[in-house]
């Protein structure tokens, strides 16, 4: 799954768009890279993503195309 559509799937940003426009500013790094919103998303990556002054760490644990918005929280863990 693309990097842009697993961050809305699981409701990390809400839009895809935001996202992607994330992806294209450099903010996210997958695995301490720099990773294009086209990345494909693989169980066990970390992801970084730079929100302003507070970045967000966590570990994909799951990818699914649609998930329910209770069981969208299952689909990473957060590390710091």
């Amino acid at each position: 799954m693309r990097l842009d559509k697993y961050l809305k799937v699981s409701r990390i940003i809400k839009r895809r768009t935001i996202a992607n426009e994330a992806c294209d500013a450099g903010r996210v790094t997958v695995n301490g890279k720099t990773a294009r919103a086209s990345y494909d998303v693989k169980i066990g990556d970390r992801v970084e993503i730079s929100f302003g002054s507070s970045p967000v760490k966590f570990e994909v644990l799951a990818v699914n195309e649609t998930v329910k918005k209770d069981d969208a929280s299952l689909l990473y863990r957060i590390i710091e």
